[in-house]
């Protein structure tokens, strides 16, 4: 499911799928994309790069043609460099980069 939050800039999906479970906020705001991996108990942050990610307006635009049509092809790839992190103890300066969304998904997990 996807959750369009406009006043807040920030977009919400889940996806349950048994092990594949996972949680994903677009904070477009702060600029970071989160994602909580259930079955590797995990968070992994990414830069929202305006090449690669679609806009907030179109988002609801590109669920509504994917569920529609329900196939869409992208001829982009999306790669991402890992480092890892810690969110045990939470630096203050970090959360507050990523946004008071992201720290909630992400709170007590290793961070990527």
């Amino acid at each position: 499911t996807m959750t369009i939050h406009s006043e807040e800039h920030i977009v919400d999906v889940h996806v349950r799928s048994g092990v594949y479970s996972s949680d994903t906020i677009f904070d477009y705001t702060h600029g970071y994309i989160a994602t909580r991996l259930f079955s590797r108990n995990a968070c992994f942050i990414m830069k929202i790069k305006k090449e690669y990610i679609p806009e907030l307006r179109e988002i609801g635009r590109l669920a509504f043609e994917r569920e529609t049509m329900k196939d869409m092809y992208s001829p982009n790839n999306v790669w991402a460099q890992f480092q890892a992190g810690s969110s045990w103890l939470g630096h203050l300066e970090d959360w507050v980069l990523y946004g008071k969304h992201i720290e909630n998904l992400c709170t007590g997990l290793p961070l990527y």
